[in-house]
C-alpha cells in the first residue's frame, strides 16, 4: 500500500475527470452502453417527433436527464476515489510513523 498504489488512483482519477469533462462537453464516448442504449432512443424518438411535425421537448428533456445522471454517476466514482486516495495515504502517513517510532535511539 505504497506510492504504486497511490499512482495507481491517481491515474483512475484523471481518468474519471477526463470523462466527466467531456461527458460535460455532450461527448458520448464515457456512457455506458445501456447509456448509449438510452439516448440513441431518445434521438430516434426525438427525430421521429419532427418528422410527424411534434415537438422534441419530451425527447430533449429525456436525453438531459440521461446527461446529468451519468454527470452523477462519474462524480460519485471520483468521490469514491479520493476517499479511497486518502486512505491510502493515511494509512501510509501511520506505517511510516510506526515505523520510526520504532527505532530506539
Amino acid at each position: 500500500m505504497g506510492n504504486s498504489d497511490i499512482r495507481r488512483l491517481d491515474k483512475e482519477i484523471r481518468r474519471t475527470t477526463n470523462k466527466l469533462e467531456a461527458v460535460q462537453r455532450g461527448e458520448w464516448w464515457p456512457l455506458t452502453s445501456r447509456e448509449r442504449l438510452a439516448m440513441t432512443r431518445a434521438m430516434a424518438q426525438g427525430a421521429r417527433s419532427i418528422h410527424r411535425g411534434n415537438s422534441t421537448a419530451g425527447a430533449e428533456d429525456r436525453m438531459d436527464s440521461i446527461g446529468s445522471a451519468v454527470e452523477t454517476r462519474l462524480n460519485a466514482e471520483l468521490t469514491a476515489l479520493y476517499g479511497e486516495r486518502q486512505r491510502l495515504i493515511t494509512e501510509a502517513a501511520r506505517a511510516k510513523a510506526a515505523k520510526k517510532s520504532s527505532r530506539w535511539f
